[in-house]
């Protein structure tokens, strides 16, 4: 459970590192959406969603690898982790609020799929991941906002 913990965690850490840099001089001068949460809120929510899904993960990895749909849940979710990083490094990292506009949809598609996949396996692990998927829904709104306040 450990590794599944850290290896979301990384995809955190992997995102933040885009982040960071931009926030003192690209994202300060960006018009933000009324709806924009302080800055603080993203730095308590993301862990808690990186260990719930790191906790789902291994829920889903203990039914073990030579299950078909197991191995397709792991996939998946493989999948939506990376979205999840590339997001950051193209909103942040790229500076193209166009680009992740796109990126974040299908990021929502593979969560959706995903819990899906989890579903099948362990209704409880797919619960795990609810908070995330309602957390990027959130973000897609987020993402709109700053897409139509800085074209």
């Amino acid at each position: 459970m450990i590794l599944c913990i850290l290896l979301c965690l990384s995809a955190g850490w992997i995102g933040s590192l885009a982040t960071q840099e931009a926030i003192p001089d690209w994202y300060s001068g960006l018009i933000k959406p009324v709806y924009n949460p302080p800055g603080w809120v993203f730095g308590v929510v993301w862990p808690i969603l990186y260990v719930l899904m790191g906790v789902a993960l291994a829920m889903v990895l203990s039914k073990g690898l030579s299950r078909r749909e197991v191995r397709i849940a792991a996939l998946v979710f493989a999948i939506q982790l990376v979205l999840n990083a590339a997001w950051s490094l193209i909103f942040f990292g790229m500076r193209r609020i166009d680009w992740a506009m796109i990126e974040i949809l299908l990021l929502w598609l593979a969560i959706v799929a995903t819990v899906a996949a989890f579903w099948r396996i362990s209704r409880l692990a797919a619960g795990f991941m609810v908070p995330y998927l309602l957390w990027v829904s959130f973000a897609i709104l987020l993402n709109a906002g700053f897409l139509k306040l800085n074209p």
